[in-house]
This record gives C-alpha cells, sequence and structure tokens, in this order.
C-alpha cells in the first residue's frame, strides 16, 4: 500500500538463520532503494496485525514522511511469526533482535544504519539487545522499561511479591494463545496455533522459580555492567507508571549517554498519552534519529540530560485528564540534596534529623491486611480507577505523622528515604511507606511510596530471617517522584504492613513495633534547575479510528463481605470489538480478575484472572479463554492455569497447568 510519500508493506518475512520466518510490517520512505535511508526497529510479542497497530500507524507514518523507515516486528511465537515464545526477555528473543537488526542493515535500502525504539516490552528489549553490542545499532529511544528487572519490573519489589505478578502472567497466557490472521500466514494458520497453544509455557511458573535477585534476573538488567552500554540512549517514563524511577537510575548508571525525559503520564507514549499535558514525541525522536543514525547536526546532544514535569499538587479524582504542574530541567542529573524531616514526642513531623533517644515512644502496627485499596496498578494504561485514589481510606489502616500546614511552597525531584528502628517477632513481614499530600478541603494525593520484604533488608540476593525482637536499622527507598506541596498543604508519611492487592502479604502477620523517635524521612530538594517549555504534539488526537463492532466496558470496585470478614477487589476491561478497516480484522479482549483477602488472615489470599480473546474476520473465528490463578499456604505459592480455544465455537483444544512452588522468605 502506498500513502503520500512513503509505502507500507503490510508483511515481509524476515528468515531467521534457524529457518524461522519473523513477520514484519514496514514503513518503507519513498525513493529508499535508489537513496537508502536509516531504519527504526521495534520488536514485541504484542502483535503487529491488532495488538500494537493503532499506536504503530500513530508514529511509523510520521517516520517514514521524515525519511526512516519503521520496521515493526512480531517476536518469534508471536503474531504471525513463526514458533513459539519460551519467555521474557530470553537469549533467544534477544539473539533473534540481533539478527533482525543485521538483516535490517543489510538491505539495499537501508543506510546501514538502525535505532531501536519500544515502550514496556520493547523498551526493555532495545536497552538489552543493546547491551549485546550488534554492529549497526546505533541508538535507543526506551520507554517505561527498567535497567533493574528484579527490582523495577512486574514481578517483586525489595523483597515483595507484587500482584501484577499473575496479572502479566494471565496477559501472556492470553496473548500468546492467539491464533495468527489467516489472511497472512494462509492455510498453516491452525497448526501454527495449535503449535503455541500446546507449547506455550505459563510465564509465572519460571518466575516463581526465582524469588530472590540470582542470575535469572541479572541476565537483561543493564545495570549489571552500565559501563559496557555502547549507544545513546533517550530513556522516558511518566509518574503515574509503575516504571518511574528509570530514567533516574539510567542516568546515573549512564552518564552521558542518557537523555532522560519523565512526563505525568501512564503507560503509553508520550504523544498520546494521559494525564495530559503530552509532549511532541515525533519531533523529538525524529531528531534523535536523524543525529544517530545520519549524523545530521539535530542538536541533541545538547538537551539537558534530565527533563520533568513537577505535579503541583492534583487532587484524586475518578479521572485526571489533565496535571496542574510545570517542566523544569536539570543540565546534568546529580544525586540531590536531601531536606530531612523527624517524628517529635506528639508524633508530629518536623524538619530537622532524628535524634536517638529523643523520646521513648514506641508504637505497634499491624494494618489490616486489606489496607491498599486505594493503590491503583502497578503500571497503569488509563488515568482512572487504576491510578491511586485518595489515601484516606489507605490511611485509616496505617500509622501516620504530617507536618503542620506549610508556609510556602516546596520542590522536590528524586527518591525519598526512609530510616526508621524496628522489631518483628516473625522471621519477616512487608513494610509500606506512602508519601502523601494533604490538600486544605481533606482530600489526600499519594506522591510516591516504597515497599519492602524485611527478610531484603540487606539486600535481596541472600534475604534472612529478622532478628526476632531485637531492633533492627531498615533503610527503605521510595519511588521517585516530581512534586510541589503548596503552601497550606501539609506533608504525611504513612507506614504500613500491607499494600493489597498490589503487593501479597507474607505467610504470617506478626506486625512491627517502630521506634518513632528514629523515623528519619529524607526528601529530594529539586535544586537549581531552569523552567522550560515542552512542544506538545502537533495532532491532539494521532491514534487512528477503527470501525466499533460492539462497545466495551471497564469497572473496578471493592466489595466487603461483612460476613464472611473477606474483601474481594474485582476489575473487568473489555476493551470492545473493533474492526481494522484496511485488513477486515477484528478483535476484542475482556480481563476479568478477582482479588480476596480476609483482613486477619494471610493465608486467605487468592488471586484469579480470566481473558477471553476473540478474533474474527468474514467466513472465519476463533476464541480462547484463559484462567490464571494464585493462592498460599504457609509455605508454597500454589499457582494453576487452564486455556480452552475455540474455532466457529467449537473446542479445538484444552490444556492445564498446576504447580507448588515453596516460598524463598517471601
Amino acid at each position: 500500500m502506498t500513502t503520500g510519500n512513503f509505502t507500507v508493506i503490510e508483511n515481509q518475512w524476515i528468515v531467521l538463520k534457524d529457518g524461522t520466518r519473523m513477520a514484519a510490517r514496514i514503513w518503507m520512505p519513498e525513493g529508499a532503494d535508489s537513496n537508502p535511508v536509516p531504519a527504526v526497529f521495534e520488536y514485541l510479542p504484542y502483535r503487529k496485525r491488532d495488538g500494537t497497530s493503532p499506536r504503530d500507524e500513530s508514529t511509523y507514518p510520521v517516520f517514514a514522511a521524515a525519511g526512516i523507515a519503521g520496521v515493526r516486528v512480531d517476536i518469534r511465537g508471536s503474531g504471525e511469526s513463526d514458533g513459539v515464545i519460551d519467555g521474557e526477555y530470553t537469549p533467544r528473543e534477544l539473539a533473534d533482535g540481533c539478527e533482525l537488526i543485521a538483516w535490517i542493515a543489510a538491505q539495499p535500502w537501508s543506510n546501514g544504519k538502525v535505532g531501536m525504539m519500544g515502550i514496556s516490552w520493547g523498551g526493555f528489549n532495545c536497552l538489552q539487545v543493546a547491551a549485546l553490542k550488534p554492529p549497526a545499532l546505533k541508538a535507543v529511544i526506551s520507554i517505561a522499561s527498567t535497567v533493574d528487572r528484579y527490582n523495577d519490573d512486574i514481578h517483586y519489589k525489595n523483597g515483595t511479591h507484587l500482584s501484577a505478578q499473575l496479572s502479566w502472567a494471565a496477559t501472556m497466557l492470553a496473548y500468546q494463545s492467539r491464533s495468527p490472521d489467516p489472511a497472512l500466514v494462509g492455510d498453516r494458520w491452525k497448526d501454527m496455533w495449535l503449535e503455541r497453544l500446546e507449547n506455550e509455557p505459563f510465564f509465572m511458573e519460571e518466575w516463581l522459580e526465582h524469588q530472590r535477585r540470582d542470575a535469572f534476573w541479572e541476565h537483561g538488567s543493564i545495570c549489571e555492567d552500565f559501563d559496557g552500554f555502547p549507544v545513546p540512549a533517550m530513556v522516558i517514563a511518566g509518574w503515574a507508571d509503575g516504571y518511574r524511577n528509570t530514567p533516574m537510575k539510567a542516568a546515573e548508571g549512564l552518564g552521558d549517554k542518557v537523555k532522560a525525559l519523565i512526563g505525568p503520564w501512564v503507560h503509553k507514549y508520550p504523544h498520546f498519552a494521559w494525564p495530559k499535558p503530552r509532549t511532541d514525541f515525533h519531533g523529538e525522536a525524529i531528531a534523535w534519529w536523524n543525529r544517530w543514525l545520519r549524523d545530521e547536526d539535530t542538536g541533541v546532544e545538547n538537551l539537558p540530560q534530565m527533563r520533568a514535569f513537577i505535579l503541583d499538587g492534583p487532587k484524586p479524582a475518578v479521572r485526571r485528564n489533565v496535571e496542574p504542574g510545570f517542566w523544569i530541567a536539570k543540565d546534568q542529573w546529580q544525586p540531590p540534596e536531601m531536606q530531612c524531616f523527624y517524628v517529635d514526642q506528639f508524633g508530629s513531623l518536623q524538619e530537622g534529623m532524628p535524634i536517638a533517644g529523643a523520646h521513648d515512644h514506641n508504637a505497634f502496627l499491624k494494618s489490616p491486611l486489606d489496607t491498599g485499596t486505594a493503590s491503583g496498578e502497578w503500571f497503569t494504561l488509563k488515568p482512572d480507577a487504576e491510578m491511586a485514589g485518595d489515601q484516606r481510606v489507605d490511611d485509616a489502616g496505617s500509622l501516620t505523622f504530617e507536618t503542620a500546614p506549610l508556609t510556602h511552597a516546596v520542590d522536590y525531584l528524586g527518591q525519598p528515604v526512609l530510616t526508621v528502628e524496628l522489631a518483628c517477632d516473625g522471621d519477616w513481614a512487608n513494610l509500606v511507606a506512602r508519601l502523601v499530600d494533604i490538600h486544605p478541603d481533606g482530600s489526600v494525593t499519594r506522591v510516591t511510596f516504597g515497599v519492602l520484604n524485611l527478610a531484603h533488608r540487606d539486600g535481596n540476593t541472600e534475604p534472612k530471617p529478622m532478628p526476632k525482637g531485637e531492633k533492627t536499622q531498615i533503610r527503605l527507598v521510595l519511588d521517585a517522584c516530581g512534586y510541589r506541596f503548596d503552601a497550606g498543604h501539609r506533608i504525611r508519611l504513612s507506614l504500613s504492613t500491607a499494600y493489597w492487592p498490589m503487593v501479597l502479604p507474607s505467610p504470617t502477620d506478626p506486625g512491627l513495633t517502630l521506634d518513632l523517635a528514629s523515623i528519619g524521612l529524607a526528601l529530594p530538594k529539586l535544586g537549581e534547575h531552569q523552567r522550560i517549555t515542552m512542544p506538545e504534539p502537533s495532532n491532539p488526537d494521532p491514534l487512528p479510528k477503527y470501525t466499533e463492532l460492539a462497545a466495551g466496558k471497564t469497572s473496578r470496585r471493592v466489595e466487603r463481605d461483612m460476613t464472611t470478614g473477606k474483601t474481594h477487589y474485582h476489575i473487568y476491561e473489555d476493551g470492545g470489538l473493533f474492526e481494522h478497516p484496511g485488513t477486515g480484522f477484528a478483535t476484542r479482549d475482556i480481563r476479568d480478575e478477582t482479588w480476596t483477602i480476609a483482613a486477619d488472615d494471610p493465608l486467605s489470599m487468592t488471586g484469579v484472572s480470566t481473558w477471553t480473546c476473540i478474533a474474527r474476520r468474514e467466513g472465519w473465528s476463533v476464541k480462547t479463554v484463559s484462567v490464571s490463578r494464585i493462592g498460599c499456604t504457609a509455605t508454597e505459592w500454589l499457582t494453576s492455569a487452564s486455556v480452552t480455544a475455540f474455532e466457529d465455537d467449537s473446542q479445538v483444544f484444552e490444556k492445564t497447568f498446576e504447580k507448588r512452588v515453596p516460598r524463598d522468605f517471601m
């Protein structure tokens, strides 16, 4: 298909050395055969045919019009590519990526220079592939990604077990169970589909085998060798997303190789992300690629190393479409100067350093296990109830300490740090710290939070039990934030032993005894900076419009059963049935997920995530239903899953998984 000054190749087969056919969609600038062009490569398991087609079609035509080819490839075993996926960021996936880059660079239309780009999975693997140093890869743009797979992804966080681990394993089981499009692969579509159904793994089984930070997580974590990272990287994140730490960590680890950008966004590309303001991602990206893939003097190397949006006291809301705030820049990112606070004898948060023994006040903390229902999702796709809500409901199950109303505004950018001495009568427990903003009207916004499994207090490689009943010094680093507390607002520190359903509970619930005089809260001052203006996208509505055949629906609710004492957290996401007007391919994905816990019984925790995935075109339809579960005993994680597949409403396949995995200090 030819459009304007570029051509779209709907499906290009790329044959790897082992004979595997990889499926690519390519946006080719006009005249590239006679005047070779650079290429940008994006490599995902989310299906170019339907899963990422809207965002691909929002960006790659713009790149192609600027003379940059876009090459979007389905990884092995996804979309229309051959084979079966073997895990997340595996050596085979990364090796395939290197081979694909070499193929792109060798094409007659290529100038031999390739960039790699992506968000989430694609943001991860572009950093990981770059670390392998494929010769033709010259630069990357990584959005909503991580440099540390153990501590800054959906699995574990400082030794706590994130519920997102089940949610994401369920998502991938559903995604990888979907059929390729017969219009592209022909009659072999069913054999390909059945091969995937029979051989795809249930990812969580492998993830649970690695509950501490071992070689499994070191693989693909570029923080293991920052010095060896070879190419310039633009690293982008959003404050409303779970991957908010990465730009700062990348800047600290990679130095001048990195340009960091943090906006107010959920887990989306900056040119169509919520909440607004958005940025002109296309303009920035084209300048980045022209500098590193064409050697043009676009000035991108002179950009400030850190640009960030400072949130100016947003209020919790049902939907946050636009955030108040302002953009700042720092030419070089340095660890910030910290402003310290302590808890006085009256339980107030005061500026200054804690003084051991200043007062003899201890507090016992044992939160109801359903504390945390206002936490939102770990990574967010919409600016609605997926974002953290009003924190008063979670503060009710927490110890809280707050300042007097501020006399002037204070600005912060960086990662807060909590120190405290505490005692635990169990082998371990979870500690959660939230930094919150109390507005003059009493509403409470979560600014940031941090979690720690106390068995991981000295590191994530070799967890060890707490010395029972003995006072122990704990240091907890919270997630990064960029935030202004306005005059008249109060700063609150909220501490809890539960943050459900985001964090799964430890097997016992011993509670903690805190020495209040020992509490120290260090907040990162914004420091020297410049106010800047960030250009917004020229197209305020860049996503293409597909044909809606059936409307979607979203629901998120908490139910407390007063007769059983259990709390249920329900998530329902129906994306609707949409047909691509150019291909006639229509898809619908439905997530129905429920988490349950009794407020006084950590072993009552269960999670069930059901996905229904439908695909159809005229004269053809398929459906898969996958169900993923987690439960626990005092010593084991209990997991199970099933996948059932249908062709034209007739069942053609069924498979189950079941595994018990010992709990490893978790």
